[in-house]
């Protein structure tokens, strides 16, 4: 009976240095990380100096412009267009719509949702 004690005791011994082990692997290996770290951090250029921050324009700050343009035709091909055979951004020209105003939904109509039906009204 008192080798059973011994041999279990020897077995929680053998687990406490194991964990002991584990313990100290894992601190080398955050160290590692730690140091490894601060060497990628050394390499990096500086951060910007108060002077080579980007400054506002002298005339104040930039606004948005909106303007609405003139749709293009999308041209008509019996093979499928790529964008870059497309002219300009997309199907829009560059000549500004001689009514600026935006356009809205007709009333009653499904706008971009369902099938183009009459709607709930």
């Amino acid at each position: 009976m008192n080798t059973a004690w011994m041999e279990l005791a020897a077995g929680r011994g053998a687990l406490g240095v194991g964990l002991i082990v584990a313990g100290v692997v894992v601190v080398g290996l955050l160290l590692g990380a730690f140091v490894l770290g601060i060497r990628i951090m050394r390499r990096e250029s500086p951060t910007p100096r108060p002077e080579e921050h980007p400054r506002m324009p002298a005339g104040g700050p930039v606004r948005e412009t909106r303007e609405n343009r003139e749709p293009d035709e999308v041209p008509r091909s019996d093979t499928r267009l790529t964008p870059h055979e497309l002219k300009g951004h997309g199907n829009m020209s560059d000549r500004t719509s001689a009514t600026q105003q935006r356009p809205r939904w007709d009333e009653g109509s499904s706008g971009s949702f369902g099938s183009g039906g009459p709607g709930s009204r």
